[in-house]
């Protein structure tokens, strides 16, 4: 049973954060961050598949490999990619920055940068933010670490939860950003969780790449896969419970459990913070022939522009969603499939069906909306989250760099 509690990123023992005001950002809002745990902490991340990685994805990618990390340094305004041999020496020197002033191997340094690609780091700004993030590391930082990672977001997104695993109280919480750019084939524009659950690092990142598949590689907002994804979880071992280093371990699906919760929420939280959305929409495709044709079936309802609007627009327009699941490359057959908004049945075996129209209106005007497709032909579901396109996303792409 998982309870929500208070003290964000900072809430599991033994971790501190801060976030700082370096400059980097013309709003003058914080854009520097640090998360620290007192120990050296099991680790496992995922990154982009995006080939044009930003310097920090690389850098950070050679440090995962240890299964270790002490600290995890963050900068938003400026992505820090596409800037060549001088992206790449400075993705490294706030590394070297951080190590050396909480006296930790820079091999165990995470480094993470968004914002504007191809503009290269103000380094004097971002090294007197590091400086000042360490001086300031506390409990107390969880919210101005999680200011300080966010770019075009309009609001926090953060989580913590308690739960039980062998009589032990374990704590796991987590943040990110990202409300553009958002298709990721592994995660959200940038995710951090910590735990003070005690696990090997080579059963955390079997549990995160699992937690991932089925919530960050979940979303989509415009179809857009970043430069600089990165979803990294730190586990300190400090809640004392018995170590987990085998999947056959009964504890083992309660740490899972918690760590997919955290997850979801966050890629819920995400979408729910889509540029300009004004619709949360959940598409599950069900009677799939396995995970993947269901998935494949709703991303591709969930990236058309055509359905996106339809539902900013609150027309039931089911014509678009049928033809995005007929060129999804499912091998789909539409005598055999069927489509309900809200609980309303709109197709049943390819064809309009007679539903109440005052209703489905009723159903169009929520906040919260979902589509369910029933392909008829297997056993198996997925679930996609996305949300709608409105004027307002137009507005905010078209101003970004500006």
């Amino acid at each position: 049973m998982l309870r929500t509690i208070t003290g964000g990123i900072t809430s599991p023992q033994g971790f501190r954060a801060a976030g700082v005001k370096a400059g980097i950002k013309q709003s003058g809002k914080e854009d520097v961050a640090v998360i620290y745990s007192v120990v050296p902490a099991a680790a496992a991340a995922v990154f982009t598949t995006n080939d044009m990685a930003a310097a920090p994805v690389i850098v950070s990618r050679e440090h995962i490999k240890g299964g270790v990390l002490s600290a995890i340094v963050v900068n938003s305004g400026c992505a820090n990619a596409c800037t060549g041999e001088q992206g790449m020496a400075n993705a490294q020197e706030m590394v070297k920055q951080t190590a050396e002033l909480l006296n930790i191997s820079p091999q165990t340094v995470l480094v993470s940068s968004t914002g504007i690609i191809g503009v290269n780091l103000p380094m004097e700004k971002v090294s007197a933010g590091i400086r000042q993030a360490v001086a300031q590391l506390s409990v107390e930082g969880y919210d101005s670490a999680m200011q300080a990672i966010m770019t075009t977001d309009t609001f926090a997104k953060t989580v913590a939860y308690e739960f039980i695993m062998g009589d032990v109280p374990v704590r796991i919480a987590g943040i990110a950003k990202g409300a553009g750019m958002i298709h990721p084939n592994m995660a959200t524009m940038l995710g951090y969780i910590t735990t003070d659950a005690n696990i090997s690092s080579a059963l955390l990142k079997q549990a995160l790449e699992e937690a991932v598949s089925l919530t960050f590689n979940m979303i989509t907002v415009d179809g857009d896969t970043s430069t600089n994804d990165t979803v990294c979880v730190m586990a300190n071992g400090q809640s004392g419970n018995s170590l987990l280093d085998s999947a056959a371990d009964p504890q083992y699906p309660l740490f899972v459990e918690a760590l997919q919760t955290v997850c979801r929420y966050l890629a819920q939280q995400v979408v729910r913070d889509g540029e300009g959305a004004t619709k949360f929409l959940e598409i599950t495709v069900k009677g799939a022939r396995n995970f993947e044709q269901g998935k494949q079936a709703a991303m591709s309802i969930a990236k058309s522009p055509l359905v996106k609007t339809a539902f900013f627009g609150q027309d039931p327009n089911w014509g678009r969603i049928l033809c995005a699941v007929g060129y999804s490359g499912t091998n789909t057959d539409p005598v055999r499939t069927s489509l309900s908004i809200g609980g309303v049945t709109i197709v049943k075996a390819g064809l309009g069906a007679q539903y109440d129209e005052g209703t489905l209106r009723k159903v169009m005007s929520e906040k919260d909306i979902t589509i369910v497709v029933d392909l008829g032909l297997g056993e198996t579901q997925a679930t996609v989250w996305t949300c709608d396109f409105s004027y307002e996303y137009v507005k905010i792409n078209g101003e970004y760099h500006t």
